[in-house]
């Protein structure tokens, strides 16, 4: 069966596993979702879920261990790093740390005229350096910048540069590794705004990962809840936050701050205990040990994601109790 081509990216039962004295580390752990063209999956969860690793396997940053990636109608599985090469100007990637991902020896100028020059883009001098100027005015970078280092901006300037970077090869499809956690609160949104209209200007498909549901709740169109490598549910933003099923993202959920003070304020529900480690984990659900509904039947299987609802999904075998 033909997929719809309104699917940019596919991935399927994506696993990634590490070699440790231990054992095996599970990393990413049978991992599956599409994203339509135009559209925003949050891939959401605690820092060691695996959703920056799941996000390098995507670009072939790092080598899957097992599953399929299907990009714009393509496996690119196998692909080697030739045949990535050619796919590197329409799969990009806006990374966390805006100061550590950008190169300190280089202006400005050179950052974003990089990717330009490497993939020859554009030939002349003159042609690159408009191209770069045009940049800088769609991210809201002053041209006056042009000839300064990452060390004399602000990490909001900092992490406009990356995005400028990011856009040079006109990508279809940007992974975006928690872009906003490093910033200030008012920076936060002038970014996640920015994003947003670019997405709307040059229909950019987005994987925005972070561990910050209120931002994802803003910025997403599906929501994806990773728990210790894997997807526990799965659904609209709106259907997430309006129904949420599974009790890790319920707890999650309570986590958020609200700004309300005194009587009113809601009582918050904490996740207990440590998280069960990722090396040579048993066939159970892995939330059973802080999970305040667990029972016998969440010791018998690993449970995977049913859909109980129209595009809802959700991965507990208790889920028809909750509903």
């Amino acid at each position: 069966m033909e997929k719809p081509n309104n699917v940019l990216l596919e991935v399927q039962d994506l696993k990634k596993y590490f070699d440790t004295p231990k054992g095996k580390l599970h990393a990413v752990d049978g991992v599956s979702f599409t994203v339509e063209r135009g559209k925003t999956l949050g891939l959401v969860g605690e820092s060691g879920c695996g959703k920056s690793t799941a996000g390098r396997c995507i670009l072939k940053l790092l080598q899957p261990t097992a599953g399929r990636i299907i990009f714009d109608g393509e496996d690119i599985t196998n692909y080697s790093n030739r045949k990535m090469r050619r796919l590197r100007t329409e799969m990009q990637m806006i990374f966390q740390d805006p100061f550590s991902s950008l190169n300190p020896r280089q202006n400005v100028m050179q950052i974003i005229s990089e990717p330009i020059y490497e993939h020859k883009l554009i030939r002349g001098r003159k042609e690159i350096e408009k191209r770069t100027l045009e940049l800088m005015e769609t991210v809201g970078l002053a041209s006056r910048l042009i000839n300064t280092y990452p060390h004399e901006l602000d990490g909001g300037r900092r992490q406009r540069i990356g995005i400028a970077r990011a856009l040079a090869l006109k990508p279809k499809l940007i992974i975006c590794d928690e872009p906003v956690s490093a910033l200030d609160v008012s920076i936060q949104a002038q970014i996640l705004n920015l994003m947003k209209r670019l997405q709307k200007d040059f229909g950019l498909t987005y994987v925005f990962i972070t561990h910050d549901l209120s931002v994802v709740k803003y910025f997403s169109d599906d929501i994806a809840v990773m728990y210790l490598g894997q997807v526990v549910e799965k659904a609209p933003a709106d259907e997430l936050f309006e129904n949420p099923l599974h009790p890790y993202t319920k707890k999650l959920l309570s986590a958020i701050p609200l700004p309300i003070v005194a009587k009113d304020k809601p009582k918050r529900s904490l996740i207990k205990g440590e998280i069960t480690s990722p090396i040579n984990l048993p066939d159970e659900c892995r939330f059973n040990k802080r999970c305040d509904f667990r029972s016998e039947v969440c010791l018998e299987r690993n449970p995977e994601l049913q859909e109980v609802s129209p595009n809802h999904f959700v991965a507990c075998a208790r889920v028809q109790e909750f509903m």
